[in-house]
């Protein structure tokens, strides 16, 4: 019979004591889950065992010793650990040893009860595997007790005994939580037991920010109560509203606020995952607002662009003039009619005129306005990047309202010489039926159409030539709000905790629902394996049989499980 035993990398290294665990017959394998370190009491491990056993589901045995000694044990200590089997008894019974500071591991297996089947084998091979506990914890590959696409008792042979490990370590974090704080009158040690201080921080930090997360939740459900009231739903609030992207932008924040404070816990990994994004997209935020903010109020600089603010709106009205001014005349040799040509500049020129005129009646204001826009980076760069795009739009109010004077314009034309298109050809637009009809128009009817329509058709191009230019000027300021937009929306849906723990801790992620569709792939795609070694020990011998690794194989372990040694033992 081959005998699997799981034995924890961070107990490698304790002091010897009792081997906690699970045995899983169906597969013949032993979790080991933690060393109980002596001294103790036997009725009070009873009781701790007994606890674990009703609040986990999952069978907690003592399953054998740990011994890590300086060199080969004592024959007192030797006698004393096998004394011990009768206190706890277990079958099989396993008694691990390794030298202190070396790489010299011995295995004993006992079996106080005479195999009933004579035709068994003589010896038991025991393969020892290293596995991470933390790491398979955290992991969550533990399936279900009954995997989506497989009846019960269908999971394959060679994944059954894994899905076993990590529904143990799983289903026994209560253990793992028994002497967080407080040693108590039972020792451990397990992947919990090295950071006490760092778990005793983060309980207080967890038990405080219930109160806190209680609070600000409130205080966001008011905030949403506010916003919700039909005075910000009347005509000119909520017009303004829908078009400023701050408010947009606000509206999202309080939304991102209200997940992160809100007490409801996650139902799944994928909550989870989406609130610790969330946390950390606004963390990152939040950063790169204040760091802006220092950067805008050290040295003067708000004083500085204020200044020259001014001198840059005057030079795109004078390059605006220029523009205006080349249109007026023979725009790349072009014929153009000089009457309208003349009206629609000089129309145009007197709203940059008026554009100029309000700039400098703001100018003294501009300082102030730029200071407080500053103080909107507390809320985030992505605050303040929204807000950037509404004055960039009120900056540049003149040029949509030139494209849409154009655009009307031409789209009145456009609309005229089709009509009077259809006239010429003897049709018109039935609007009852939504359709072209035939129609027969009298002599006046015809003669004042297709003076209309030649008189539309020579305008066009002096028309079209300004809702072309206007258009363009129009497509730069969107293209420059386009990218702040851009990187407002990549600082939101960013997924820096997902990025985080797939570059530093990717057995996080393990546990998508990617990684459980394939029960056979369970952990050849987080975890991996690689053989090291095998070894023959005898309990009946005076000096059983010693593996020694290399110094790499010792020294580092894989993410996941390392397959150790194979140890062959009597029975």
């Amino acid at each position: 019979m081959v005998l699997k035993a799981f034995f924890p990398t961070c107990c490698v290294s304790v002091d010897s004591g009792l081997l906690v665990g699970r045995w899983v017959p169906e597969h013949s394998s032993a979790v080991v889950l933690a060393v109980l370190h002596f001294p103790f009491i036997p009725i009070q491990v009873k009781q701790l065992l007994a606890q674990v056993r009703q609040a986990s589901e999952v069978g907690v045995a003592v399953l054998g010793t740990w011994c890590h000694c300086r060199q080969e044990p004592e024959e007192s200590l030797g006698r004393f650990l096998e004394g011990l089997g009768a206190v706890f008894p277990h079958e099989p019974w396993l008694q691990l040893c390794r030298e202190r500071g070396g790489t010299l591991w011995s295995c004993e297996v006992t079996h106080r009860q005479a195999p009933t089947d004579p035709s068994a084998p003589g010896e038991d091979q025991v393969m020892l595997i290293f596995y991470d506990q933390r790491q398979v914890l955290l992991s969550q590959l533990h399936p279900p007790t009954v995997l989506p696409d497989r009846q019960a008792g269908a999971t394959p042979a060679s994944t059954g005994g894994l899905a076993a490990v990590f529904d143990t370590v799983a289903r026994s974090e209560v253990l793992f939580r028994s002497d967080r704080f407080d040693e108590g009158p039972v020792r451990l040690s397990h992947w919990q037991s090295e950071g006490v201080e760092a778990s005793i921080l983060a309980e207080l930090a967890r038990r405080a920010s219930g109160p806190v997360c209680l609070l600000l939740a409130s205080l966001l459900s008011l905030v949403s109560a506010v916003g919700a009231c039909r005075v910000f739903k009347l005509w000119p609030l909520s017009f303004v509203g829908s078009k400023l992207s701050t408010c947009e932008q606000l509206r999202h924040r309080l939304e991102h606020l209200t997940l992160i404070f809100s007490t409801r816990k996650a139902e799944n990994s994928a909550q989870l995952m989406r609130k610790a994004n969330t946390v950390a997209s606004v963390l990152l935020d939040v950063a790169l607002g204040l760091t802006l903010l220092s950067w805008l109020h050290g040295r003067s600089r708000i004083g500085h662009l204020a200044d020259a603010l001014v001198p840059v709106a005057d030079h795109v009205a004078e390059e605006l003039q220029h523009l205006l001014q080349w249109l007026m005349g023979a725009p790349a040799g072009l014929k153009m009619n000089r009457a309208l040509d003349q009206v629609l500049g000089r129309f145009f020129l007197y709203h940059i005129h008026l554009w100029i005129s309000y700039i400098h009646l703001m100018s003294p204001f501009i300082e102030h306005i730029l200071w407080h826009v500053g103080l909107s980076a507390c809320l985030g760069l992505t605050v303040a990047l929204s807000l950037l795009s509404d004055i960039i739009a009120l900056l540049t109010f003149h040029i949509y309202c030139f494209y849409v004077y154009g655009a009307r314009l031409y789209c009145l034309k456009i609309h005229g010489l089709s009509s009077l298109w259809r006239l010429f050809r003897g049709k018109k637009w039935n609007v009852l039926r939504q359709r072209v009809d035939s129609c027969s128009y009298d002599l006046d009817q015809l003669f004042i159409g297709t003076l209309l329509f030649t008189i539309l058709l020579f305008l066009l191009p002096t028309t079209a030539l300004y809702y072309l230019v206007f258009t363009l000027l129009r497509l730069l300021v969107v293209a420059v709000q386009g990218l702040i937009h851009l990187l407002v929306d990549l600082i939101n849906s960013l997924p820096l905790y997902s990025l985080g723990l797939r570059l530093c801790r990717p057995y996080r992620l393990a546990g998508s629902d990617t990684g459980r569709s394939e029960a056979t792939g369970l952990c050849s795609s987080a975890l991996g394996f690689s053989g090291l070694g095998s070894l023959n020990c005898r309990p009946g011998s005076a000096h059983p049989s010693k593996l020694r690794g290399t110094k790499s194989q010792q020294g580092g372990h894989h993410p996941g499980f390392i397959i150790l040694a194979r140890l062959v033992s009597n029975s």
